[in-house]
């Protein structure tokens, strides 16, 4: 089994889950380390006995996230949901309604508990 965690910002590159360490793989990719998702990850990898890539995308993130789920053939995909309200909804979009309504396999949306 195979998970893959998404950092949306036209590109693409596969990255091995222990790469996100190195400091400078990261500033190859622009992108910024997260090391507590990376050992959360890390350590349910273990558990599960799973290897985990991320893949890197730049660009809308709607787009990017249904070109993922194509891409990647996905069965089902799983977003957070930060809870805008309705004005900053309608200004900012929401990344999470678009991809529900678009993507072409299940989509599961997670609520923050604080929000």
């Amino acid at each position: 089994m195979k998970l893959t965690y998404f950092r949306f910002m036209c590109f693409v590159a596969l990255i091995p889950l222990s790469e996100f360490r190195e400091p400078q793989v990261m500033k190859k990719y622009e992108v910024q380390t997260d090391i507590e998702v990376v050992d959360m990850c890390d350590t349910a990898a273990r558990q599960k006995e799973v290897t985990i890539v991320a893949k890197v995308y730049w660009g809308d993130p709607r787009e990017k996230l249904c070109e993922a789920v194509d891409d990647l053939k996905l069965d089902s995909l799983v977003m957070g949901s930060r809870g805008l309200s309705g004005i900053k909804r309608i200004l900012l979009g929401s990344v999470t309604n678009y991809v529900m309504n678009n993507a072409t396999c299940p989509v599961t949306i997670v609520k923050d508990p604080k929000a």
